[in-house]
């Protein structure tokens, strides 16, 4: 027996024939005379309607619980009146896997979501969310790909930080204590030397007591490092996978993009080249337009980039941090020793997508930045030798997936944007 996905019956090709769709009930009505349910696979949801001269099927109907898998049997009408304009007349419905008292009905607060995530990710919301996510992920590789990156896979243990030790995540490793990555930016920087352009998608994690609505302690990086790639060919790099995966998306996914209340037009508009601005603009424009009076040498957090957001109807690139912000690998802009040549791509409603630079080639820069950082340069000595052993200009960046996603749906909290998140305070189901 051949089934019809709900997608496909939604373009009215098969309307006036007899139809077998399988699912789940997603919701039900019904009255003496007849009985609807809205059923939901993959794709997509339609309406069924069940009328009470069809005994069997009727009573099925009628005393099915929420997320209950039917098969069903039924003649695609056209009915202006169903959600998406079509509806199925069940002939046969056929019980596949009961469901009763399905714990999600009234209750829909944001923790209770969490704590029955396993079961949340039924919800046309999630589902949406799965196949953007996907399609992100799909963009970043093919455009890498097509940019000539070799996809590599750095490892997870480390015996360092790249990030700062203060959020690292201790791990007992046999006999020893080391770290889950923060990023693989101690070990990009060996990859170019054999590939010249790589880049990875991989876990990261955090150890931030942060419960804003923006970090999670576990999320996927998309990384790239690149030789000969000065500042400026960076900045056009961020630019251009922005505008790739937000083409990717409206393309594949315009029908999840309407179902959570977003147009793909919109993302189609998101294309280079961005608004920049220094960090000296950004506080200066905080200050005359927020009020936020921000002293220089404060890291720009999640208010003060999304009130920068709030300026610009697409991706904003802020550059030139203060060197004492920076991490260590990030270069010195040759002009201005008191900034760095580094840039962050704040997207409007969400802050920091995007953190990137060119890399400091300067051993004894590299050196004084590790003292100041805390961390002793015999455990990053094979990361050092990328200086000593035939050292090019080189750029890279790192971006949030889970925060990209979280942009193009219009999410409230990264959260929504990743399947089972773990932050401070959540570390299951």
């Amino acid at each position: 027996m051949e089934y019809t996905q709900i997608r496909d019956l939604l373009t009215g090709k098969q309307v006036d024939k007899t139809i077998h769709l399988r699912g789940w009930v997603a919701r039900k009505r019904s009255s003496k005379k007849i009985a609807f349910l809205t059923m939901r696979d993959s794709t997509g949801r339609i309406q069924v309607s069940v009328k009470a001269d069809n005994d069997n099927a009727f009573n099925t109907a009628t005393n099915l619980g929420y997320e209950t898998a039917l098969v069903i049997e039924g003649l695609l009408s056209k009915d202006d009146r169903a959600p998406g304009g079509y509806e199925v007349k069940a002939t046969n419905i056929e019980v596949v896997g009961k469901s009763e008292n399905f714990p999600i009905s009234k209750d829909q607060s944001q923790e209770f979501l969490l704590d029955v995530r396993h079961l949340a990710l039924r919800s046309q919301k999630m589902t949406a969310m799965l196949k953007i996510r996907s399609s992100v992920f799909e963009a970043i590789h093919n455009y890498m790909r097509k940019e000539d990156y070799t996809e590599v896979q750095p490892p997870i243990f480390t015996t360092a930080g790249s990030e700062g030790g203060s959020t690292l995540f201790e791990v007992k490793y046999y006999d020893k204590e080391v770290f889950l990555s923060q990023s693989w930016q101690l070990y990009a920087e060996n990859f170019i030397y054999s590939l010249e352009k790589a880049y990875t998608i991989a876990p990261s994690f955090r150890a931030e007591k942060s419960k804003s609505a923006r970090h999670v302690t576990e999320f996927w990086h998309a990384e790239i490092e690149a030789t000969w790639l000065d500042f400026e060919g960076l900045l056009e790099l961020m630019e251009n996978l922005i505008s790739a995966i937000c083409l990717n998306v409206a393309k594949k996914n315009a029908y999840e993009l309407k179902s959570i209340g977003k147009n793909p037009k919109d993302l189609k508009k998101i294309k280079p080249p961005f608004p920049r601005i220094t960090y000296d603009d950004a506080l200066k424009l905080l200050k005359e337009k927020s009020g936020l009076d921000v002293p220089y040498g404060k890291d720009l957090g999640q208010t003060e980039e999304r009130e920068i957001g709030k300026y610009f109807d697409k991706p904003v690139l802020v550059t030139h941090y203060p060197k004492e912000i920076m991490a260590f690998y990030k270069k010195v802009d040759p002009t201005n020793p008191k900034v760095c040549l580094n840039a962050n791509l704040i997207a409007p409603e969400i802050g920091e997508i995007i953190d990137g630079s060119e890399r400091e080639s300067d051993m004894d820069k590299i050196l004084e930045s590790l003292k100041q950082d805390g961390t002793n340069p015999e455990e990053v000595d094979f990361y050092l030798d990328t200086r000593r052993y035939g050292s090019v200009p080189h750029s890279g960046f790192g971006m949030g997936i889970a925060r990209v996603v979280m942009w193009i749906c219009g999410f409230d909290t990264i959260k929504d944007a990743i399947a089972f998140p773990r932050t401070i305070a959540r570390i299951k189901p």
